[in-house]
């Protein structure tokens, strides 16, 4: 018994050593943990030709970096300029990038090249940001600068997105029709800065650079201009540009609007393809019309036509007809149909719709006789304002606006130094001041294609107010 206990006990002992080396021979080596994060970028050690060469000749130019590197959104973020005809081949290889022109260098010119955001580190991805090489195709550099900023001329803030051009030809075509001699993008204040730029004239513009292009389309594209060209010289002024957009045609609404006839006051069920019934949507919030407010129907398909005397506007659960002046207003595109009435508050108020009401251009109209009840909001529910300002310039016809969520809920024309209301809907408001030269009450773009004309200027007031219900809120406000 004991012989076979040690023969037991050796094989157990050789399979269980042969399993350890065994072990120990796969076994994967790991290196330490711990240590410092590399958060630094690539470090630029050596780029061929030098930067600033002079009598450049060549089509590649090598950089060389401390680690390895590559290439990320290159077309969103080089910028060569003056602006090539054909797009150069950008390649990362271990630790070098490689720029190869594809074309002919203009005689005595000065070129850079920006990366943007394009180079960063192989391991931890950390950004080279704003990398810049220049050369010169002739003996001297060209040194001047052409600085400025962009502000949306619609809420008076800095843009950060738009793409800064400067062209040689003025005529009105080459912003469709040519690539810009010069580009350059914003910081994140709104500003930009040409560099290595010759002694001559140009046509100053910014657009929005959708898709990578450099030319104007027109439509809802931020355009901004200068009122004349700029003479590059070695002290040019700061330029501030305006940019717009033109106005948009309001939307087609889409389909899966609520339907007339789907619920008490509420609309709230999405009418099908096949459905005949008239589709709507209501101003109406929780079940409360605002005092402040007309009720209106928001159509999908325009209104082709209207019937006022087959709707009863009632008051109560009796029925009872409306006693204060009323009347139906249809917009001029035909898809926003409003009720205008002085409202008495905590009120019940009935509209009872006859199928011939109205019928939009698809020859949809209500299926049934139906009606649609709610109550209005309790006056306190509603804040009173006084604003009280200083420095305002009145010969510029200033429209005070009240913005959320960058809207524009409610504007006024400011006559005087005060600005008071009874009632007023309460949360927290960012105010602006619009200069309204025409004096239409609204914001107007620019006109760039004919009349040469400037967009409306908007100032933003540096503070926000907040309207509590039911108080008196007054502020005093320094422009």
């Amino acid at each position: 018994m004991k012989q076979y206990s040690a023969i037991s006990f050796f094989l157990v002992f050789m399979i269980s050593l042969i399993s350890l080396i065994g072990d120990s021979g796969c076994a994967n080596i790991i290196p330490p943990q711990g240590g410092p994060r590399d958060s630094l970028p690539p470090l630029l050690v050596k780029v061929n030709p030098k930067d600033s060469a002079l009598n450049f000749t060549g089509n590649k130019i090598t950089f060389t970096f401390d680690e390895y590197v590559e290439l990320q959104n290159v077309q969103q973020n080089l910028i060569i300029t003056p602006i090539p005809q054909n797009i150069p081949v950008v390649e990362s290889k271990l630790n070098s990038v490689t720029v190869k022109l594809k074309d002919s260098l203009e005689s005595n010119t000065t070129y850079t090249i920006s990366f943007g955001e394009s180079i960063k580190d192989y391991t931890e991805s950390n950004i080279l940001k704003n990398l810049t090489y220049r050369f010169s195709t002739g003996q001297a550099l060209d040194s001047l600068t052409l600085s400025g900023k962009i502000i949306l001329a619609e809420t008076g803030k800095p843009d950060t997105g738009m793409i800064v051009m400067l062209h040689k030809n003025g005529r009105d075509s080459a912003l469709m029709n040519e690539k810009p001699r010069y580009i350059t993008k914003l910081n994140r204040r709104g500003e930009f800065t040409f560099q290595n730029l010759p002694s001559a004239t140009y046509y100053l513009y910014a657009i929005n650079a959708e898709g990578g292009s450099y030319r104007y389309s027109g439509g809802n594209q931020l355009f901004a201009f200068a009122d004349k060209p700029v003479t590059i010289k070695p002290q040019s002024d700061t330029i501030t540009l305006y940019a717009y957009a033109e106005k948009e045609e309001e939307k087609k609404r889409s389909t899966g609007v609520p339907s007339l006839g789907a619920g008490r006051g509420r609309g709230a069920n999405i009418a099908t393809g096949a459905d005949k019934r008239l589709k709507y949507q209501t101003s109406i919030k929780d079940g409360k019309q605002d005092l402040l407010e007309n009720f209106s129907f928001k159509f999908e398909t325009p209104i082709r036509s209207f019937d006022p005397s087959k709707i009863y506007f009632s008051t109560d659960t009796t029925y009872k007809a409306v006693s204060t002046p009323f009347n139906w207003i249809l917009d001029s595109i035909k898809t926003k149909l409003e009720l205008k009435t002085a409202w008495k508050e905590n009120t019940l108020y009935n509209l009872v719709f006859e199928t011939g009401f109205a019928e939009d251009t698809l020859g949809r109209r209500i299926l049934k006789k139906d009606t649609l009840s709610f109550h209005t909001r309790e006056k306190n529910s509603y804040g009173e304002l006084k604003l009280n300002f200083k420095n305002i310039d009145q010969s510029k016809n200033p429209v005070l606006q009240f913005v959320q969520n960058g809207i524009v809920l409610f504007s006024s024309p400011l006559t005087t130094n005060q600005y008071s209301n009874s009632l007023f809907n309460p949360g927290e408001y960012e105010l602006r001041i619009l200069i309204d030269e025409n004096k239409n009450g609204i914001w107007d773009p620019g006109d760039f294609f004919g009349k040469r004309k400037q967009p409306e200027l908007v100032k933003p007031i540096d503070r926000k107010i907040t309207v509590k219900s039911n108080w008196q809120n007054e502020f005093d406000i320094t422009l």
